[in-house]
Protein backbone atom coordinates (compact mmCIF):
# COMPACT_ATOMS: atom_id res chain seq x y z
CA UNK A 1 0.00 0.00 0.00
CA UNK A 2 1.58 3.53 -0.75
CA UNK A 3 1.98 5.95 1.79
CA UNK A 4 1.72 9.42 0.62
CA UNK A 5 3.48 11.83 2.82
CA UNK A 6 4.39 15.57 2.77
CA UNK A 7 7.21 17.91 4.10
CA UNK A 8 6.08 21.50 4.05
CA UNK A 9 8.11 24.77 6.04
CA UNK A 10 5.75 27.97 6.65
CA UNK A 11 7.75 30.59 5.51
CA UNK A 12 5.66 33.29 7.92
CA UNK A 13 5.67 31.32 10.50
CA UNK A 14 9.03 29.25 10.07
CA UNK A 15 6.58 26.18 11.26
CA UNK A 16 7.58 22.57 9.99
CA UNK A 17 5.48 19.65 9.55
CA UNK A 18 6.18 15.79 8.01
CA UNK A 19 3.18 13.85 7.41
CA UNK A 20 2.06 10.92 6.31
CA UNK A 21 -1.86 12.12 4.49
CA UNK A 22 -3.10 9.44 2.69
CA UNK A 23 -2.25 5.64 3.02
CA UNK A 24 -3.46 3.40 -0.21
CA UNK A 25 -6.78 5.37 -1.50
CA UNK A 26 -7.70 6.41 2.73
CA UNK A 27 -6.80 10.16 3.63
CA UNK A 28 -5.98 10.01 7.03
CA UNK A 29 -7.90 12.47 9.24
CA UNK A 30 -5.79 13.31 11.90
CA UNK A 31 -3.03 14.11 9.41
CA UNK A 32 -5.06 16.44 7.20
CA UNK A 33 -6.16 18.23 10.40
CA UNK A 34 -2.58 18.55 11.32
CA UNK A 35 -2.15 20.22 7.67
CA UNK A 36 -5.12 22.29 8.00
CA UNK A 37 -3.87 23.99 11.21
CA UNK A 38 -0.02 24.11 9.41
CA UNK A 39 -1.54 26.15 6.37
CA UNK A 40 -4.03 28.44 8.54
CA UNK A 41 -4.22 32.03 7.62
CA UNK A 42 -1.36 33.17 9.81
CA UNK A 43 -2.39 36.70 9.78
CA UNK A 44 -5.82 35.82 11.09
CA UNK A 45 -5.47 32.36 12.95
CA UNK A 46 -8.42 31.24 10.84
CA UNK A 47 -8.48 27.84 9.46
CA UNK A 48 -10.41 25.90 7.01
CA UNK A 49 -10.65 22.37 5.63
CA UNK A 50 -7.97 21.81 2.97
CA UNK A 51 -9.12 20.10 -0.71
CA UNK A 52 -7.29 16.63 0.06
CA UNK A 53 -6.52 16.53 -4.14
CA UNK A 54 -4.22 19.91 -3.18
CA UNK A 55 -2.22 17.64 -1.41
CA UNK A 56 -2.03 14.86 -3.73
CA UNK A 57 -0.93 17.55 -6.40
CA UNK A 58 2.16 18.62 -4.18
CA UNK A 59 3.08 14.79 -3.87
CA UNK A 60 3.04 13.87 -7.53
CA UNK A 61 4.95 17.24 -8.47
CA UNK A 62 7.80 16.18 -6.71
CA UNK A 63 7.65 12.43 -7.70
CA UNK A 64 7.03 13.86 -11.12
CA UNK A 65 10.07 16.03 -10.01
CA UNK A 66 12.21 12.85 -8.74
CA UNK A 67 12.42 15.07 -5.44
CA UNK A 68 10.90 12.39 -3.12
CA UNK A 69 12.02 13.73 0.12
CA UNK A 70 11.90 17.82 -1.01
CA UNK A 71 10.70 20.02 1.37
CA UNK A 72 7.49 22.70 -0.04
CA UNK A 73 8.27 25.99 0.98
CA UNK A 74 4.38 27.60 2.07
CA UNK A 75 4.50 31.46 0.76
CA UNK A 76 0.38 31.47 0.80
CA UNK A 77 -1.91 28.56 2.01
CA UNK A 78 -5.65 29.36 2.98
CA UNK A 79 -6.18 33.14 2.67
CA UNK A 80 -9.72 34.45 4.85
CA UNK A 81 -11.55 36.74 2.69
CA UNK A 82 -10.32 39.38 5.08
CA UNK A 83 -7.09 38.94 4.53
CA UNK A 84 -8.18 38.28 0.50
CA UNK A 85 -9.59 41.48 0.40
CA UNK A 86 -6.78 43.21 2.23
CA UNK A 87 -3.86 41.85 0.26
CA UNK A 88 -6.49 42.93 -2.85
CA UNK A 89 -5.89 46.46 -2.16
CA UNK A 90 -2.06 46.05 -1.65
CA UNK A 91 -1.87 44.20 -5.09
CA UNK A 92 -3.45 44.20 -8.55
CA UNK A 93 -2.33 40.19 -8.98
CA UNK A 94 -4.65 38.99 -6.44
CA UNK A 95 -8.06 37.22 -7.14
CA UNK A 96 -11.45 38.76 -5.64
CA UNK A 97 -12.43 35.33 -5.61
CA UNK A 98 -9.40 33.67 -4.84
CA UNK A 99 -9.70 29.47 -4.65
CA UNK A 100 -7.02 30.43 -1.58
CA UNK A 101 -10.21 31.33 0.32
CA UNK A 102 -11.72 27.97 -0.11
CA UNK A 103 -9.04 25.86 0.38
CA UNK A 104 -8.13 25.07 -2.91
CA UNK A 105 -4.92 26.91 -3.31
CA UNK A 106 -1.31 26.86 -2.25
CA UNK A 107 2.01 29.05 -3.17
CA UNK A 108 5.03 27.03 -3.28
CA UNK A 109 8.91 26.54 -3.58
CA UNK A 110 10.24 23.21 -3.38
CA UNK A 111 13.68 22.73 -1.71
CA UNK A 112 17.09 22.45 -4.40
CA UNK A 113 14.17 22.55 -7.17
CA UNK A 114 13.58 25.44 -9.52
CA UNK A 115 10.27 26.94 -9.44
CA UNK A 116 10.16 26.47 -13.53
CA UNK A 117 10.75 22.65 -13.11
CA UNK A 118 7.77 22.96 -10.58
CA UNK A 119 5.23 24.96 -13.05
CA UNK A 120 6.65 22.39 -15.87
CA UNK A 121 5.56 19.69 -13.89
CA UNK A 122 2.51 21.28 -12.38
CA UNK A 123 1.42 21.85 -15.98
CA UNK A 124 2.04 18.13 -17.07
CA UNK A 125 -0.21 16.34 -14.67
CA UNK A 126 -2.98 18.61 -15.77
CA UNK A 127 -5.49 18.92 -12.74
CA UNK A 128 -5.79 22.62 -11.79
CA UNK A 129 -4.79 25.96 -12.62
CA UNK A 130 -0.79 27.10 -12.26
CA UNK A 131 0.43 30.22 -11.78
CA UNK A 132 4.62 31.18 -12.43
CA UNK A 133 5.75 33.88 -10.89
CA UNK A 134 9.58 34.16 -11.42
CA UNK A 135 10.39 37.69 -10.04
CA UNK A 136 8.74 36.57 -6.59
CA UNK A 137 10.09 32.95 -7.68
CA UNK A 138 7.21 30.90 -6.03
CA UNK A 139 4.74 29.13 -8.16
CA UNK A 140 0.67 28.79 -7.62
CA UNK A 141 -1.00 25.46 -7.47
CA UNK A 142 -4.80 24.79 -7.09
CA UNK A 143 -7.74 22.44 -7.44
CA UNK A 144 -9.54 24.78 -10.03
CA UNK A 145 -10.03 24.37 -13.46
CA UNK A 146 -7.22 23.41 -15.84
CA UNK A 147 -5.48 26.85 -16.68
CA UNK A 148 -2.30 28.67 -16.82
CA UNK A 149 -1.10 32.27 -16.02
CA UNK A 150 2.34 33.71 -15.79
CA UNK A 151 5.78 33.51 -18.01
Amino acid sequence: MQVRTLSLHHLHTDERISVAYRIGDNYQRSALQRLNHFLRDFRTGDETAIDPRLFDLLHDVKLGLGHDDGTFEIISGFRSPRTNAMLRRASSGVARQSLHTTGQAIDVRLTEMPTRNIRDAALTLSRGGVGYYPRSDFVHLDTGRVRRWGA
